[in-house]
Protein backbone atom coordinates (compact mmCIF):
# COMPACT_ATOMS: atom_id res chain seq x y z
CA UNK A 1 0.00 0.00 0.00
CA UNK A 2 1.23 3.62 -0.66
CA UNK A 3 1.89 6.12 2.00
CA UNK A 4 1.14 9.84 0.95
CA UNK A 5 2.30 12.69 3.37
CA UNK A 6 0.03 15.71 3.17
CA UNK A 7 1.37 19.05 3.10
CA UNK A 8 -0.29 20.00 6.61
CA UNK A 9 1.58 17.02 7.74
CA UNK A 10 5.38 17.97 6.23
CA UNK A 11 4.77 21.37 7.79
CA UNK A 12 3.82 19.12 11.07
CA UNK A 13 6.99 17.27 10.96
CA UNK A 14 9.14 20.31 10.14
CA UNK A 15 7.90 22.02 13.04
CA UNK A 16 8.43 19.30 15.35
CA UNK A 17 12.24 18.83 14.11
CA UNK A 18 12.92 22.21 14.41
CA UNK A 19 11.36 22.32 18.31
CA UNK A 20 13.77 18.96 18.79
CA UNK A 21 16.79 20.53 17.20
CA UNK A 22 16.53 23.18 19.81
CA UNK A 23 16.70 20.96 22.44
CA UNK A 24 19.85 19.39 21.28
CA UNK A 25 22.11 19.10 18.23
CA UNK A 26 20.85 16.04 16.59
CA UNK A 27 17.71 15.35 17.98
CA UNK A 28 15.73 16.99 15.05
CA UNK A 29 17.02 14.51 12.42
CA UNK A 30 16.01 11.80 15.66
CA UNK A 31 12.88 12.87 15.71
CA UNK A 32 12.39 12.93 11.65
CA UNK A 33 13.90 9.44 10.91
CA UNK A 34 11.97 7.99 14.09
CA UNK A 35 8.51 9.19 12.62
CA UNK A 36 9.79 8.99 9.00
CA UNK A 37 9.75 5.23 9.54
CA UNK A 38 6.69 4.82 11.83
CA UNK A 39 4.93 6.83 9.28
CA UNK A 40 6.11 4.06 6.44
CA UNK A 41 5.07 1.41 8.98
CA UNK A 42 1.73 2.26 8.35
CA UNK A 43 1.92 0.80 4.00
CA UNK A 44 1.65 -2.47 6.25
CA UNK A 45 0.12 -1.50 9.53
CA UNK A 46 -2.58 0.94 7.96
CA UNK A 47 -5.65 0.10 9.61
CA UNK A 48 -5.12 -1.65 13.64
CA UNK A 49 -4.84 1.65 15.10
CA UNK A 50 -8.17 3.23 16.91
CA UNK A 51 -10.36 5.85 14.83
CA UNK A 52 -10.76 9.17 16.35
CA UNK A 53 -12.61 12.20 14.69
CA UNK A 54 -13.30 9.66 12.02
CA UNK A 55 -9.49 8.92 11.19
CA UNK A 56 -7.17 6.24 12.54
CA UNK A 57 -4.53 7.66 14.99
CA UNK A 58 -0.93 5.80 15.79
CA UNK A 59 0.97 6.97 18.56
CA UNK A 60 4.79 7.59 18.16
CA UNK A 61 6.72 5.57 19.79
CA UNK A 62 9.48 7.55 20.93
CA UNK A 63 7.94 11.21 20.69
CA UNK A 64 4.63 12.71 21.94
CA UNK A 65 3.12 12.83 18.62
CA UNK A 66 -0.22 11.51 17.28
CA UNK A 67 0.18 10.25 13.53
CA UNK A 68 -3.71 11.12 12.05
CA UNK A 69 -4.30 9.14 8.74
CA UNK A 70 -6.77 7.88 6.40
CA UNK A 71 -7.00 4.42 4.41
CA UNK A 72 -8.62 4.37 0.70
CA UNK A 73 -8.45 1.53 -1.82
CA UNK A 74 -4.70 1.79 -2.73
CA UNK A 75 -3.27 4.34 -0.12
CA UNK A 76 -2.56 5.60 3.07
CA UNK A 77 -3.14 9.48 3.32
CA UNK A 78 -1.23 11.23 6.81
CA UNK A 79 -2.44 14.41 7.04
CA UNK A 80 -1.69 15.27 10.46
CA UNK A 81 1.29 14.44 12.78
CA UNK A 82 0.32 16.28 16.06
CA UNK A 83 2.38 16.73 19.75
CA UNK A 84 0.36 15.66 22.60
CA UNK A 85 -0.22 18.56 25.23
CA UNK A 86 -0.33 17.68 29.16
CA UNK A 87 -3.57 16.39 29.99
CA UNK A 88 -4.64 16.20 26.58
CA UNK A 89 -7.02 12.72 26.11
CA UNK A 90 -5.38 10.48 24.38
CA UNK A 91 -7.19 7.72 21.69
Amino acid sequence: MRVRILSSAKHDLLAGYEFYEVQEDGLGEYFLTTLSGEIESLAKYAGIHRRRFESFVMLSKRFPYTIYYDVEEAAVTVHADTRLQAGSPLV
